[in-house]
């Protein structure tokens, strides 16, 4: 077995949820070789997410915000609030949504559904940039 890592930065973005799928593809093309093999990815943040949904219709973006910022957005109770906030809501949808993903490569694409694309959960007003590792195992 073979592995090889590389560590991207997205550029910064908004709160809310972005589609990076091209972002990771073109990283990919990195890698010396990647025919077969499984694509990790780990995000090196507390306050953003990585998950696979809907490629096609932004609305499901929308949805998702909504969704998280109604069940986890300012409280009176937070205490954890260093940063502003947006810092304890921004943890707390980081760890529901997580911080890795695993997707099989096939003849040197990833092996994604046709309707599924990655998403970067931004969870903060100004995350800034992300770096997310990519280690490619073959």
């Amino acid at each position: 077995m073979a592995i090889e890592q590389h560590t991207i930065t997205l550029s910064p973005k908004p709160r809310g949820f972005h589609l990076i799928t091209q972002e990771i593809v073109e990283a990919l093309k990195s890698f010396s070789s990647a025919e077969n093999g499984l694509l990790h990815l780990f995000i090196q943040h507390t306050s953003a997410s990585l998950s696979i949904n809907e490629n096609a219709d932004p609305s499901v973006r929308e949805d998702m915000e909504n969704f998280f910022s109604d069940i986890a957005d300012e409280k009176p109770y937070y205490i954890h609030t260093y940063e502003g906030a947006d810092d304890m809501p921004a943890h707390i949808k980081a760890s529901l949504l997580g911080n890795s993903l695993t997707i099989p490569i096939t003849n040197g694409r990833m092996n994604l559904g046709t309707w599924q694309g990655i998403y970067l959960g931004e969870h903060r007003e100004y995350g800034g940039g992300r770096r997310i590792v990519m280690t490619l195992y073959r």
